[in-house]
């Protein structure tokens, strides 16, 4: 399994391209332009599968609808922030200067869905409290596994809770979630470098003690 990382956009969120050993892939977030993105799933022959996406603000989905095409299966979110694809004061793309509005996801995410793609095993984790419907992906190939952690959970940080469906109480309960994983387990953020479940647990000052 590999994952690639892309900062797309004006406020560079991580796109990330994870692909399987059968060339199964998906694309997380794509929250700007992705020309590439599209090209090193072309150069390196992937088939995409979904697209994925870890919550419904502006800054991760701006880019959905210039790769949307490529996905076979098309794009998930979870429930609680589907409306925010087709709503830009929702996703609050009006509020960042270039208003977005998408069709409708094509597929709504529930906590503990278990998607299979190829040989990778990917358990969607609701993770609310940056949006009403945030989620971290956990993603497995044989020993292979990393999580995905959208805006829940950054290095030595978390996600602000201070816009609308954000709630402060919900994300501590969402980190609480992941504290369950192994300390081995790399963590790939929406913002920022990436970084270890071990590493968080010892150094993030906001991590549930």
């Amino acid at each position: 399994m590999k994952i690639q990382r892309f900062q797309l956009g004006s406020l560079w969120t991580n796109c990330y391209v994870v692909a399987g050993e059968t060339k199964d892939a998906f694309v997380i977030d794509p929250g700007g332009p992705p020309e590439e993105v599209k090209s090193f799933i072309l150069e390196n022959n992937l088939k995409l599968r979904k697209i994925l996406l870890t919550h419904g603000h502006g800054d991760h989905i701006m880019g959905l609808g210039e790769i949307r095409s490529m996905a076979s299966e098309g794009v998930a979110i979870g429930s609680g922030d589907s409306d925010c694809l087709t709503n830009s004061s929702k996703n609050l793309s009006s509020m960042m200067g270039a208003p977005s509005a998408f069709e409708p996801a094509d597929a709504v995410i529930a906590d503990g869905d278990v998607m299979k793609m190829g040989n990778m095993t990917i358990r969607a984790i609701a993770t609310p409290g940056h949006t009403k419907g945030g989620f971290c992906f956990h993603v497995t190939e044989g020993s292979d596994a990393l999580l995905i952690s959208g805006d829940t959970l950054f290095a030595r940080s978390v996600g602000r809770t201070d816009l609308p469906g954000g709630d402060e109480d919900e994300l501590i309960r969402s980190i609480e979630k992941l504290a369950s994983l192994p300390d081995a387990t790399p963590v790939y953020p929406g913002h920022g470098p990436s970084t270890t479940i071990g590493d968080e647990r010892r150094l993030n000052p906001f991590w549930p003690r």
